[in-house]
Protein backbone atom coordinates (compact mmCIF):
# COMPACT_ATOMS: atom_id res chain seq x y z
CA UNK A 1 0.00 0.00 0.00
CA UNK A 2 1.08 3.54 -1.07
CA UNK A 3 -0.44 7.03 -0.47
CA UNK A 4 0.47 9.31 -3.66
CA UNK A 5 -0.74 12.60 -4.58
CA UNK A 6 -2.14 13.69 -7.64
CA UNK A 7 -3.30 17.20 -9.67
CA UNK A 8 -6.01 15.63 -12.34
CA UNK A 9 -9.19 16.67 -11.91
CA UNK A 10 -11.42 13.90 -10.70
CA UNK A 11 -12.82 13.40 -14.18
CA UNK A 12 -9.80 12.27 -15.68
CA UNK A 13 -8.59 10.08 -12.68
CA UNK A 14 -8.29 6.19 -13.92
CA UNK A 15 -9.00 4.28 -11.05
CA UNK A 16 -10.80 1.57 -9.33
CA UNK A 17 -12.73 4.21 -7.53
CA UNK A 18 -13.12 7.77 -6.53
CA UNK A 19 -14.18 9.21 -2.57
CA UNK A 20 -15.54 12.49 -2.76
CA UNK A 21 -17.19 14.04 0.96
CA UNK A 22 -19.75 15.97 1.22
CA UNK A 23 -21.23 17.40 4.81
CA UNK A 24 -25.18 17.51 6.21
CA UNK A 25 -25.24 20.79 6.05
CA UNK A 26 -23.59 22.67 3.62
CA UNK A 27 -23.97 22.95 -0.48
CA UNK A 28 -21.80 21.11 -2.31
CA UNK A 29 -17.73 22.67 -2.80
CA UNK A 30 -14.94 21.60 -4.33
CA UNK A 31 -14.65 18.05 -5.97
CA UNK A 32 -17.94 17.15 -5.18
CA UNK A 33 -19.47 20.31 -6.67
CA UNK A 34 -17.09 19.47 -9.61
CA UNK A 35 -18.26 16.25 -9.74
CA UNK A 36 -22.23 17.16 -9.50
CA UNK A 37 -21.49 19.37 -12.22
CA UNK A 38 -20.10 16.40 -14.71
CA UNK A 39 -22.65 13.81 -13.84
CA UNK A 40 -25.32 16.38 -14.91
CA UNK A 41 -26.81 17.39 -11.12
CA UNK A 42 -26.47 13.73 -10.03
CA UNK A 43 -24.95 13.89 -7.10
CA UNK A 44 -27.84 16.73 -6.01
CA UNK A 45 -30.74 14.75 -6.91
CA UNK A 46 -29.42 11.87 -4.56
CA UNK A 47 -29.46 14.02 -1.94
CA UNK A 48 -32.63 15.66 -2.70
CA UNK A 49 -34.16 12.36 -2.46
CA UNK A 50 -32.12 11.91 0.87
CA UNK A 51 -30.61 8.75 -0.55
CA UNK A 52 -26.88 10.59 -0.17
CA UNK A 53 -27.10 12.05 3.57
CA UNK A 54 -23.84 13.75 4.21
CA UNK A 55 -24.20 12.05 7.89
CA UNK A 56 -20.44 11.80 9.68
CA UNK A 57 -18.98 8.72 8.13
CA UNK A 58 -22.12 7.39 6.18
CA UNK A 59 -21.04 5.75 2.88
CA UNK A 60 -22.62 5.58 -0.64
CA UNK A 61 -21.25 3.73 -3.66
CA UNK A 62 -22.90 4.57 -7.25
CA UNK A 63 -21.48 2.99 -10.55
CA UNK A 64 -19.49 6.27 -12.13
CA UNK A 65 -21.53 8.25 -14.68
CA UNK A 66 -20.15 9.14 -18.43
CA UNK A 67 -17.48 11.43 -18.30
CA UNK A 68 -15.77 10.09 -15.20
CA UNK A 69 -12.61 7.56 -15.86
CA UNK A 70 -12.85 5.72 -12.86
CA UNK A 71 -15.28 2.76 -12.26
CA UNK A 72 -16.77 3.60 -8.83
CA UNK A 73 -17.78 6.88 -6.50
CA UNK A 74 -18.14 6.58 -2.96
CA UNK A 75 -19.63 9.65 -1.23
CA UNK A 76 -18.87 9.37 2.80
CA UNK A 77 -20.30 12.33 4.91
CA UNK A 78 -18.20 14.20 6.80
CA UNK A 79 -21.15 15.52 9.08
CA UNK A 80 -22.07 19.16 9.81
CA UNK A 81 -19.26 21.40 8.55
CA UNK A 82 -19.56 23.73 11.92
CA UNK A 83 -18.25 20.46 13.45
CA UNK A 84 -15.95 19.39 11.51
CA UNK A 85 -12.07 18.40 12.70
CA UNK A 86 -9.56 16.44 12.57
CA UNK A 87 -11.48 13.55 14.34
CA UNK A 88 -14.24 13.62 12.07
CA UNK A 89 -11.51 13.77 9.03
CA UNK A 90 -9.47 10.76 10.31
CA UNK A 91 -12.99 9.13 10.81
CA UNK A 92 -14.49 9.82 7.65
CA UNK A 93 -11.75 8.82 5.35
CA UNK A 94 -11.43 5.76 7.16
CA UNK A 95 -14.94 4.67 6.77
CA UNK A 96 -14.27 5.43 3.13
CA UNK A 97 -11.37 3.54 2.61
CA UNK A 98 -12.79 0.66 4.95
CA UNK A 99 -15.98 0.26 2.56
CA UNK A 100 -14.16 -0.31 -0.75
CA UNK A 101 -11.28 -2.60 1.41
CA UNK A 102 -14.31 -5.08 1.23
CA UNK A 103 -12.66 -5.82 -2.14
CA UNK A 104 -9.24 -5.88 -3.84
CA UNK A 105 -9.06 -2.29 -5.70
CA UNK A 106 -5.53 -1.69 -7.60
CA UNK A 107 -5.74 2.51 -6.79
CA UNK A 108 -8.44 4.41 -5.27
CA UNK A 109 -8.88 8.32 -5.96
CA UNK A 110 -9.30 10.60 -2.57
CA UNK A 111 -11.06 13.62 -3.49
CA UNK A 112 -11.74 14.50 0.18
CA UNK A 113 -9.71 17.75 0.82
CA UNK A 114 -10.92 21.09 -0.30
CA UNK A 115 -8.53 23.92 1.14
CA UNK A 116 -8.17 21.95 4.35
CA UNK A 117 -5.01 22.67 6.50
CA UNK A 118 -2.57 20.57 6.53
CA UNK A 119 -2.93 18.89 10.09
CA UNK A 120 -6.78 18.42 8.59
CA UNK A 121 -5.11 16.38 5.30
CA UNK A 122 -2.44 14.80 7.40
CA UNK A 123 -5.59 13.51 9.90
CA UNK A 124 -7.56 12.20 6.87
CA UNK A 125 -4.53 10.73 4.81
CA UNK A 126 -3.81 9.07 8.24
CA UNK A 127 -7.69 7.18 8.02
CA UNK A 128 -7.24 6.01 4.64
CA UNK A 129 -4.39 3.94 5.32
CA UNK A 130 -6.08 2.39 8.58
CA UNK A 131 -9.44 2.31 7.12
CA UNK A 132 -8.45 -0.51 4.57
CA UNK A 133 -6.45 -2.78 7.22
CA UNK A 134 -8.31 -5.48 9.00
CA UNK A 135 -7.46 -7.74 12.03
CA UNK A 136 -7.95 -10.29 9.45
CA UNK A 137 -4.30 -11.70 9.83
CA UNK A 138 -4.91 -15.55 9.80
CA UNK A 139 -8.28 -15.66 7.70
CA UNK A 140 -7.41 -17.75 4.53
CA UNK A 141 -10.31 -15.91 3.05
CA UNK A 142 -9.31 -12.21 4.02
CA UNK A 143 -12.26 -9.78 4.90
CA UNK A 144 -10.21 -6.59 4.20
CA UNK A 145 -7.79 -5.83 1.44
CA UNK A 146 -5.50 -3.30 1.42
CA UNK A 147 -5.85 -1.16 -1.24
CA UNK A 148 -2.58 -0.82 -3.39
CA UNK A 149 -2.39 2.88 -4.01
CA UNK A 150 -4.36 5.63 -2.73
CA UNK A 151 -4.36 8.68 -4.72
CA UNK A 152 -5.16 12.09 -3.33
CA UNK A 153 -5.86 14.56 -5.47
CA UNK A 154 -4.90 17.88 -5.09
CA UNK A 155 -2.87 18.20 -1.95
CA UNK A 156 0.27 19.29 -0.55
CA UNK A 157 2.97 16.20 -0.75
CA UNK A 158 4.34 16.55 2.50
CA UNK A 159 1.08 16.69 4.35
CA UNK A 160 0.67 13.45 2.41
CA UNK A 161 3.45 11.68 3.51
CA UNK A 162 3.24 12.95 6.92
CA UNK A 163 -0.26 11.44 7.16
CA UNK A 164 0.86 8.17 5.72
CA UNK A 165 3.39 7.80 8.30
CA UNK A 166 0.93 8.45 10.78
CA UNK A 167 -1.40 5.98 9.42
CA UNK A 168 1.77 3.16 9.39
CA UNK A 169 2.48 3.99 12.92
CA UNK A 170 -1.65 3.34 14.31
CA UNK A 171 -1.61 0.26 12.07
CA UNK A 172 1.99 -1.04 13.36
CA UNK A 173 0.33 -0.80 17.20
CA UNK A 174 -3.10 -2.16 15.92
CA UNK A 175 -1.23 -5.48 13.84
CA UNK A 176 0.86 -5.72 17.08
CA UNK A 177 -2.61 -6.06 19.53
CA UNK A 178 -3.81 -8.03 17.27
CA UNK A 179 -1.93 -10.83 17.10
CA UNK A 180 -2.35 -13.92 18.75
CA UNK A 181 -0.61 -14.61 22.28
CA UNK A 182 1.36 -17.32 21.11
CA UNK A 183 2.79 -15.47 18.27
CA UNK A 184 3.06 -12.22 20.59
CA UNK A 185 4.93 -12.75 23.55
CA UNK A 186 7.76 -10.87 25.40
CA UNK A 187 10.73 -12.23 23.84
CA UNK A 188 8.30 -11.55 19.78
CA UNK A 189 7.55 -8.46 21.23
CA UNK A 190 11.26 -7.17 21.70
CA UNK A 191 12.40 -8.60 18.58
CA UNK A 192 9.49 -6.40 16.60
CA UNK A 193 11.00 -3.51 18.64
CA UNK A 194 14.01 -4.10 16.85
CA UNK A 195 13.33 -4.27 14.08
CA UNK A 196 11.31 -1.22 13.95
CA UNK A 197 14.29 0.62 15.96
CA UNK A 198 16.35 -0.08 12.82
CA UNK A 199 14.01 0.83 10.60
CA UNK A 200 12.98 4.15 11.70
CA UNK A 201 16.46 5.11 13.47
CA UNK A 202 15.57 4.67 17.09
CA UNK A 203 18.33 3.43 19.58
CA UNK A 204 17.17 0.42 21.07
CA UNK A 205 17.88 -1.65 24.63
CA UNK A 206 16.37 -4.69 26.02
CA UNK A 207 16.80 -6.00 29.17
CA UNK A 208 16.56 -9.53 29.97
CA UNK A 209 15.53 -11.56 32.90
CA UNK A 210 19.32 -11.78 34.12
CA UNK A 211 19.44 -7.62 33.64
CA UNK A 212 15.83 -7.55 35.16
CA UNK A 213 16.82 -9.30 38.58
CA UNK A 214 20.26 -7.12 38.50
CA UNK A 215 18.38 -3.69 38.34
CA UNK A 216 16.18 -5.18 41.27
CA UNK A 217 13.03 -5.62 39.50
CA UNK A 218 11.03 -7.43 41.60
CA UNK A 219 7.67 -6.21 41.23
CA UNK A 220 7.52 -6.87 37.36
CA UNK A 221 9.78 -9.88 37.58
CA UNK A 222 7.08 -11.63 39.98
CA UNK A 223 4.24 -11.42 37.68
CA UNK A 224 6.43 -12.91 35.30
CA UNK A 225 7.27 -16.08 37.37
CA UNK A 226 4.00 -17.63 36.42
CA UNK A 227 4.87 -18.25 32.65
CA UNK A 228 7.45 -20.27 30.51
CA UNK A 229 8.12 -17.09 28.92
CA UNK A 230 10.71 -14.96 30.22
CA UNK A 231 9.98 -11.10 30.61
CA UNK A 232 11.77 -8.63 28.59
CA UNK A 233 12.34 -4.31 29.28
CA UNK A 234 12.43 -2.74 25.91
CA UNK A 235 13.88 0.92 25.76
CA UNK A 236 13.71 3.26 22.90
CA UNK A 237 15.62 6.44 22.73
CA UNK A 238 14.90 9.32 20.02
CA UNK A 239 17.36 12.20 19.98
CA UNK A 240 15.50 14.84 17.45
CA UNK A 241 16.43 17.96 19.94
CA UNK A 242 19.84 19.23 19.51
CA UNK A 243 20.16 21.26 22.35
CA UNK A 244 19.76 17.41 23.88
CA UNK A 245 16.85 18.98 26.21
CA UNK A 246 15.60 16.54 28.98
CA UNK A 247 13.69 13.82 27.18
CA UNK A 248 9.65 12.89 27.08
CA UNK A 249 8.80 9.49 28.68
CA UNK A 250 6.52 7.22 27.12
CA UNK A 251 5.64 4.23 29.00
CA UNK A 252 3.03 1.52 28.02
CA UNK A 253 2.10 -1.75 29.96
CA UNK A 254 3.25 -5.30 27.97
CA UNK A 255 1.36 -8.02 29.35
CA UNK A 256 1.06 -10.00 26.50
CA UNK A 257 -1.68 -12.30 28.24
CA UNK A 258 -3.18 -12.26 31.02
CA UNK A 259 -4.91 -14.83 32.62
CA UNK A 260 -4.92 -12.83 36.03
CA UNK A 261 -2.84 -15.55 37.68
CA UNK A 262 -3.94 -17.30 40.91
CA UNK A 263 -7.17 -15.17 40.68
CA UNK A 264 -7.75 -16.24 37.50
CA UNK A 265 -9.86 -14.63 35.13
CA UNK A 266 -13.55 -16.07 33.97
CA UNK A 267 -13.35 -17.87 30.29
CA UNK A 268 -15.24 -14.18 28.85
CA UNK A 269 -12.59 -12.53 30.92
CA UNK A 270 -9.58 -13.72 28.84
CA UNK A 271 -10.82 -14.21 25.47
CA UNK A 272 -9.33 -10.70 25.09
CA UNK A 273 -6.39 -10.60 27.07
CA UNK A 274 -3.96 -10.83 24.16
CA UNK A 275 -4.74 -6.78 24.18
CA UNK A 276 -3.38 -6.03 27.23
CA UNK A 277 0.15 -5.25 25.62
CA UNK A 278 -1.68 -1.92 23.93
CA UNK A 279 0.14 0.19 25.91
CA UNK A 280 3.18 -0.92 25.04
CA UNK A 281 2.40 -1.19 21.80
CA UNK A 282 1.24 2.53 21.51
CA UNK A 283 4.23 3.56 23.00
CA UNK A 284 6.10 1.39 20.10
CA UNK A 285 4.06 3.57 17.35
CA UNK A 286 4.55 6.48 18.66
CA UNK A 287 8.21 5.66 18.53
CA UNK A 288 8.16 5.17 15.01
CA UNK A 289 6.38 7.95 14.26
CA UNK A 290 7.83 10.28 16.23
CA UNK A 291 10.88 9.23 14.80
CA UNK A 292 10.04 8.99 10.52
CA UNK A 293 8.50 12.29 11.08
CA UNK A 294 11.94 13.88 12.52
CA UNK A 295 10.48 15.75 15.06
CA UNK A 296 12.57 18.20 17.17
CA UNK A 297 12.22 16.35 20.70
CA UNK A 298 13.80 14.03 22.64
CA UNK A 299 11.28 11.14 24.00
CA UNK A 300 12.24 8.07 25.48
CA UNK A 301 10.02 4.73 25.16
CA UNK A 302 9.91 2.21 27.46
CA UNK A 303 7.49 -1.22 26.96
CA UNK A 304 7.43 -3.44 29.89
CA UNK A 305 6.70 -7.10 28.53
CA UNK A 306 5.85 -9.97 30.70
CA UNK A 307 2.85 -12.47 30.79
CA UNK A 308 0.81 -13.01 33.88
CA UNK A 309 -0.27 -17.08 33.55
CA UNK A 310 -0.28 -19.64 36.25
CA UNK A 311 1.73 -22.46 37.71
CA UNK A 312 3.66 -23.40 40.53
CA UNK A 313 5.78 -20.52 40.98
CA UNK A 314 3.35 -18.10 40.48
CA UNK A 315 3.35 -15.21 42.62
CA UNK A 316 0.89 -15.52 45.24
CA UNK A 317 -2.20 -13.64 47.46
CA UNK A 318 -0.46 -12.08 50.79
CA UNK A 319 3.34 -11.66 48.94
CA UNK A 320 5.33 -8.78 49.62
CA UNK A 321 7.30 -7.82 46.42
CA UNK A 322 10.17 -5.17 47.00
CA UNK A 323 10.16 -3.03 43.51
CA UNK A 324 12.99 -1.05 41.54
CA UNK A 325 12.50 1.59 43.46
CA UNK A 326 12.63 0.26 46.80
CA UNK A 327 8.79 0.25 47.54
CA UNK A 328 7.52 -3.11 49.23
CA UNK A 329 4.06 -3.81 47.94
CA UNK A 330 1.69 -6.76 49.28
CA UNK A 331 -0.14 -8.58 46.74
CA UNK A 332 -3.74 -8.91 47.37
CA UNK A 333 -4.92 -9.52 43.95
CA UNK A 334 -2.76 -11.03 41.13
CA UNK A 335 -4.90 -9.81 38.31
CA UNK A 336 -3.83 -6.19 39.25
CA UNK A 337 -1.03 -7.19 37.45
CA UNK A 338 -0.38 -3.95 35.26
CA UNK A 339 0.47 -1.89 37.82
CA UNK A 340 3.18 -3.88 39.41
CA UNK A 341 4.88 -4.12 35.93
CA UNK A 342 4.69 -0.22 35.25
CA UNK A 343 5.86 0.13 38.78
CA UNK A 344 9.39 -0.74 37.84
CA UNK A 345 9.47 0.64 34.47
CA UNK A 346 8.49 4.10 35.84
CA UNK A 347 11.19 3.58 38.14
CA UNK A 348 13.64 3.15 34.86
CA UNK A 349 11.90 5.92 32.95
CA UNK A 350 12.86 8.07 36.13
CA UNK A 351 17.00 7.47 35.47
CA UNK A 352 16.69 9.30 32.60
CA UNK A 353 15.62 12.33 33.75
CA UNK A 354 12.56 12.67 31.80
CA UNK A 355 10.67 16.12 31.82
CA UNK A 356 7.40 14.67 31.79
CA UNK A 357 6.35 11.44 31.76
CA UNK A 358 2.73 9.81 30.32
CA UNK A 359 2.28 6.12 31.03
CA UNK A 360 -0.46 3.96 28.94
CA UNK A 361 -2.27 0.70 29.79
CA UNK A 362 -5.14 -1.16 29.43
CA UNK A 363 -4.92 -1.36 33.34
CA UNK A 364 -8.49 -1.56 34.51
CA UNK A 365 -12.42 -2.49 34.09
CA UNK A 366 -13.43 0.12 36.36
CA UNK A 367 -12.55 2.67 33.71
CA UNK A 368 -14.70 0.81 31.31
CA UNK A 369 -17.79 1.26 34.10
CA UNK A 370 -16.85 4.63 34.46
CA UNK A 371 -16.63 6.25 30.69
CA UNK A 372 -17.54 3.36 28.77
CA UNK A 373 -15.79 1.79 25.56
CA UNK A 374 -14.75 4.58 23.30
CA UNK A 375 -13.08 7.34 26.40
CA UNK A 376 -9.69 6.74 28.36
CA UNK A 377 -9.16 7.94 31.89
CA UNK A 378 -6.45 10.60 32.05
CA UNK A 379 -5.32 11.04 35.93
CA UNK A 380 -2.34 13.06 37.05
CA UNK A 381 -0.08 14.67 39.44
CA UNK A 382 0.16 17.78 37.41
CA UNK A 383 -2.64 19.84 35.75
CA UNK A 384 -0.90 21.73 33.22
CA UNK A 385 0.97 18.74 31.88
CA UNK A 386 -2.85 16.99 31.89
CA UNK A 387 -4.59 19.99 29.97
CA UNK A 388 -1.60 19.54 27.28
CA UNK A 389 -2.21 15.78 27.25
CA UNK A 390 -6.05 16.19 26.58
CA UNK A 391 -5.75 19.37 24.46
CA UNK A 392 -3.82 16.28 21.91
CA UNK A 393 -6.12 13.83 22.46
CA UNK A 394 -9.08 16.37 21.69
CA UNK A 395 -6.91 17.81 18.57
CA UNK A 396 -6.82 14.19 17.04
CA UNK A 397 -10.20 12.84 17.81
CA UNK A 398 -9.29 10.64 20.26
CA UNK A 399 -11.37 11.54 23.84
CA UNK A 400 -9.80 11.72 27.24
CA UNK A 401 -11.32 12.06 30.26
CA UNK A 402 -9.60 13.12 33.51
CA UNK A 403 -10.75 11.52 36.67
CA UNK A 404 -10.24 12.96 40.11
CA UNK A 405 -6.88 11.72 42.34
CA UNK A 406 -8.07 12.68 45.79
CA UNK A 407 -5.72 12.40 48.45
CA UNK A 408 -8.11 10.04 50.18
CA UNK A 409 -7.80 7.30 46.89
CA UNK A 410 -4.17 7.22 47.78
CA UNK A 411 -4.90 6.22 51.76
CA UNK A 412 -6.95 2.69 50.24
CA UNK A 413 -3.86 1.24 48.92
CA UNK A 414 -2.24 1.49 52.57
CA UNK A 415 -1.21 -1.78 53.43
CA UNK A 416 -0.32 -3.08 57.48
CA UNK A 417 2.51 -5.37 56.45
CA UNK A 418 4.25 -3.18 53.57
CA UNK A 419 4.28 0.52 52.18
CA UNK A 420 1.38 -0.15 50.01
CA UNK A 421 -1.10 -2.94 48.62
CA UNK A 422 -1.85 -3.58 44.57
CA UNK A 423 -5.64 -2.93 45.46
CA UNK A 424 -7.96 -0.58 47.25
CA UNK A 425 -10.52 -0.58 49.54
CA UNK A 426 -13.31 -3.25 47.51
CA UNK A 427 -14.25 -2.41 43.65
CA UNK A 428 -15.18 1.40 43.97
CA UNK A 429 -12.95 3.65 42.05
CA UNK A 430 -10.89 1.19 40.78
CA UNK A 431 -9.43 3.20 38.13
CA UNK A 432 -8.43 5.94 40.02
CA UNK A 433 -6.92 4.03 43.46
CA UNK A 434 -4.52 1.95 40.37
CA UNK A 435 -3.62 5.62 39.45
CA UNK A 436 -2.63 6.47 42.81
CA UNK A 437 -1.07 3.37 42.92
CA UNK A 438 1.45 4.70 40.05
CA UNK A 439 1.59 8.11 41.51
CA UNK A 440 3.82 6.15 43.89
CA UNK A 441 6.94 5.55 41.49
CA UNK A 442 7.10 8.88 40.01
CA UNK A 443 8.71 10.98 42.57
CA UNK A 444 7.00 13.62 41.70
CA UNK A 445 7.72 14.22 38.23
CA UNK A 446 4.76 16.32 35.84
CA UNK A 447 2.97 12.48 35.27
CA UNK A 448 -0.08 11.86 33.27
CA UNK A 449 -1.54 8.56 33.56
CA UNK A 450 -4.13 7.24 30.70
CA UNK A 451 -6.17 4.36 31.42
CA UNK A 452 -6.88 2.76 27.77
CA UNK A 453 -9.07 -0.07 28.33
CA UNK A 454 -11.85 0.47 26.46
CA UNK A 455 -11.07 1.78 23.52
CA UNK A 456 -7.48 0.13 23.09
CA UNK A 457 -9.47 -2.39 21.33
CA UNK A 458 -12.62 -2.83 19.68
CA UNK A 459 -14.89 -5.55 20.46
CA UNK A 460 -17.09 -4.78 17.23
CA UNK A 461 -16.45 -3.22 14.11
CA UNK A 462 -16.96 0.41 13.94
CA UNK A 463 -18.04 2.33 10.65
CA UNK A 464 -14.66 3.46 10.19
CA UNK A 465 -12.11 0.39 11.83
CA UNK A 466 -12.77 -3.24 12.04
CA UNK A 467 -12.97 -4.74 15.34
CA UNK A 468 -9.66 -5.67 17.26
CA UNK A 469 -7.12 -3.64 18.14
CA UNK A 470 -7.78 0.59 17.27
CA UNK A 471 -4.00 2.47 17.78
CA UNK A 472 -5.96 4.32 20.40
CA UNK A 473 -3.39 6.81 21.77
CA UNK A 474 -0.28 6.79 18.88
CA UNK A 475 -2.35 10.18 17.53
CA UNK A 476 -2.35 11.85 20.74
CA UNK A 477 1.56 10.80 21.23
CA UNK A 478 2.81 12.06 18.14
CA UNK A 479 0.47 15.37 18.51
CA UNK A 480 2.20 15.81 22.55
CA UNK A 481 5.50 15.30 20.25
CA UNK A 482 4.88 17.97 18.03
CA UNK A 483 3.59 20.61 20.12
CA UNK A 484 6.01 22.22 22.45
CA UNK A 485 4.03 21.38 25.80
CA UNK A 486 6.57 18.67 25.85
Amino acid sequence: MTVTTTNQQLTDLSADAIVLGIHSDAPLSGPAEEFNRASGDLLARLIESKEVTGKKCDTATLLAPPGIKSRLVLVVGLGPKETFDRGVAFRSASAAAKTLAGKERGRVGFFLANDWPAEMVEAAVCGSVVGCVGQDLYRSKKNRFPIGEIVWGGIDPKAASRGEILGDAVNLTRRLVNEPPSEMYPESFAAEATTVAAAAGLSIEIWDQARLEKERCGSLLAVARGSSRPPRLVILKYGGDPANSAPLALVGKGVTFDSGGLSIKPTDGMKTMKCDMAGAATVLGAMQGIARLKLPVNVLGLCGLVENMLSGNSYKLGDVLRARSGKTIEVLNTDAEGRLVLADVLDVALQHQPAKIIDLATLTGACIVALGNDVAGLMTNNQSWADAVKSAGDATGEPLWQLPMFAEFGEQIRSEVADIKNVGDGRWGGAITAAKFLEEFVAGKPWVHLDIAGPAFLESSKPWLDAGGSGFGVRTLVEIARSSQC
